[in-house]
């Protein structure tokens, strides 16, 4: 498969939860991050091409990460070995400029 990312992805140890920004619903764990996108691990499944705005939340740790808020659209869903779990890739489409600073220094820390 043909590698598009123009940014490196960052696997994560940190627990990074989204959120929607409009429901307030838990989607689910961050496994890896870039400037571009993320790769969610979910209870739910995701719909491709669903566009969402979202919350980036760090929920456990003493280092405080501060929230950043997004838009991002669902490029692809596809369900877990355990069937229980989903997998999904998420493209960054919109992030305001202090959002894009938020994102940046939550990068330099994973």
């Amino acid at each position: 498969m043909e590698e598009r990312r123009q940014h490196s992805r960052h696997g994560t140890e940190m627990q990074l939860e989204v959120f929607d920004l409009n429901s307030g619903q838990r989607l689910g764990r961050i496994v890896d991050l870039s400037a571009d996108g993320f790769m969610l691990f979910s209870d739910t499944p995701q719909t491709a091409d669903a566009v969402l705005q979202c919350r980036l939340v760090c929920t456990a740790g003493s280092d405080k990460v501060q929230e950043v808020r997004l838009g991002a659209d669902c490029l692809w869903s596809r369900p877990g070995a355990d069937g229980q779990h989903c997998w999904a890739g998420f493209h960054i489409i919109d992030l305001a400029e202090d959002q894009a600073k938020a994102l940046d220094s939550l990068l330099a820390k994973l």
